[in-house]
């Protein structure tokens, strides 16, 4: 059966819509802050709907929870960010709250569907576990019936 993509993920479609707010506040920063302080904002924004596309290409549930915790961490870097620009002055608690709004949003959805994973890798290793011990307990019933058949055909 074929993964579903990234693309019908919430999380990501959130962040995306986050990506196009965030490039839209930058718009406001002075130019001078072109190659420092809005370009590290449009890195961090980017990197969480990136990291969420490539962690759920990946093989398994915790190779993607491992990329969702770096688009956790963006996240944060880029919430760190705007509040740096409403401090400076460049931006208003107003002209954020939409961003810092879905940053709220987005981290929730990072957050639940980074332990969702991690619950379902936990629950795979116990099953594992159990058809381990399911098979060395088959092999010993196996070992078992060999010795019972050599002795029966030792009798006949």
């Amino acid at each position: 059966m074929e993964k579903a993509s990234y693309q019908g993920l919430l999380v990501w479609q959130k962040a995306m819509n986050l990506t196009a707010v965030i490039y839209n506040l930058v718009k406001k920063l002075p130019k001078e802050e072109l190659y420092s302080l809005s370009d590290q904002m449009r890195r961090a924004v980017v990197s969480i709907p990136s990291n969420i596309a490539e962690g759920q290409d990946r093989n398994t549930n915790k190779e993607f929870a491992h990329f969702l915790c770096i688009a956790r961490g963006s996240k944060a870097e880029l919430e760190t960010q705007l509040l740096v620009c409403v401090k400076i002055g460049y931006l208003t608690e107003v002209e954020i709250s939409e961003a810092m709004n879905l940053l709220t949003e987005v981290g929730k959805m990072l957050t639940s569907l980074i332990n969702k994973l991690k619950t379902e890798n936990s629950q795979l290793k116990t099953k594992n576990s159990q058809l381990k011990t399911k098979n060395s307990q088959l092999k010993t019933e196996n070992s078992q019936l060999k010795t019972i058949n050599s002795q029966l055909k030792t009798k006949n």
